[in-house]
């Protein structure tokens, strides 16, 4: 495929029709991490690949109704890639669900690219999309590093955006990235002490510039050892009250998948993902306008639920729910419920009001986070 040319749409297989209006049921899904009743598995009825410059080309996908209402799933990491499971978490009656492959992620190309690859050519990228199918508007569903890029997106492009439903938030500040890689450890200590194993006392205060360097080291045996690690640990994060079972040992081509995807999460996350908490912060203080959910799960280990609250507070006319029993993860029976309602709720209405809290007349302050020592 020539770079600048813009394919157009495949179709999806018949069998991978979208499913009728008024016929959709929910389903019951269970895996070890999460058992929660989602839409039924669905197939997308239109995918593409579009090149958006700089030799980057990105998947994209539809499915659901489409005449429904649309809506941008935009996915975590940085460097996860959409799924399957992220289709069932909205009402395929409803809505017409977008879901893209951020940069080198997933099925864009190249894999693991991280030239040209920083927030802001994301957000043009997603105004690139928009425009290639046609939408005027459309709802933002974000979790993760995904609100981090929401933020940045609906700040910038208040106009093309319905409203923003944003879960588990993370700020991509410092205190973050060191929360994630250390101050956590506190609620763990058995698995962060696996996770910081063959370091040195001294070398524990830089356990974050650590494993970022190991993952983009370009000796791939010491590279693929370090995302084993990490992926333990975030494993130990998202099973708060519990012991995780060990990951599979993963075969050569999903090594090498894992491989570049923490690969792109070091290059972000070295660079506060090309945002910073102040950033973010202001970014959601230009949203005013723009309706808001934030959800985070009280049990969220990986992302703190205090930056819910902080970005409460800094976005103007948002609404906030912690749910109890949810941890990081979106399939968590009590978030997925929760995600689902939200949506539901603003197709409904297409705002947010009536929905959630509003603890900004109660609340000016969010709790002190001690530096980890």
């Amino acid at each position: 495929m020539h770079r600048g040319t813009t394919p157009p749409l495949a179709a999806a297989p018949p069998s991978a029709s979208p499913t009728a209006p008024g016929r959709a049921t929910i389903a019951a899904f269970t895996d070890a991490s999460a058992a929660t009743e989602l839409f039924p598995p669905l197939e997308p009825f239109a995918h593409g690949m579009l090149p958006v410059g700089d030799g980057h080309t990105l998947y994209h996908e539809q499915c659901g109704n489409p005449t429904g209402m649309p809506v941008l799933v935009l996915h975590g990491g940085p460097g996860s890639g959409c799924s399957a499971r992220q289709r069932q978490l909205l009402d395929p009656t409803l809505f017409h669900s977008v879901l893209f492959d951020q940069r080198g992620c997933g099925r864009s190309t190249p894999r693991g690219e991280i030239a040209a690859n920083t927030t802001a050519d994301l957000v043009a990228d997603i105004e690139r999309l928009r425009r290639r199918l046609g939408i005027e508007r459309w709802l933002v569903f974000a979790g993760s590093w995904g609100a981090s890029l929401a933020l940045a997106y609906c700040a910038q492009h208040p106009q093309a955006c319905l409203g923003a439903l944003l879960r588990g938030i993370f700020l991509s500040g410092r205190a973050d990235i060191d929360w994630f890689f250390r101050g956590a450890g506190e609620l763990v200590p058995d698995a962060w002490a696996r996770f910081a194993a063959g370091l040195s006392p001294a070398e524990h205060d830089r356990i974050a510039a650590h494993y970022l360097g190991a993952v983009s080291a370009p000796d791939d045996e010491a590279a693929a050892e370090a995302v084993r690690r990490w992926m333990e640990w975030e494993a130990a994060l998202s099973a708060p009250g519990s012991t995780p079972p060990s990951p599979p040992a993963p075969d050569a081509e999903a090594l090498q998948t894992a491989v570049a995807k923490y690969r792109i999460q070091a290059h972000y996350l070295a660079h506060e993902c090309f945002i910073g908490e102040e950033a973010a912060l202001q970014f959601a203080a230009a949203m005013a306008g723009v309706p808001t959910a934030i959800l985070h799960g009280r049990l969220d280990l990986v992302c703190r639920p205090a930056n819910a609250l902080k970005l409460h507070l800094a976005l103007p006319g948002s609404r906030i729910r912690f749910i109890d029993g949810a941890s990081h993860n979106p399939f968590d029976a009590p978030m997925a419920a929760a995600l689902i309602a939200a949506a539901r709720h603003f197709h409904l209405h297409r705002d947010f009001a009536g929905w959630g809290a509003d603890l900004r007349a109660a609340t000016t302050a969010v709790p002190p986070i001690a530096p980890a020592s």
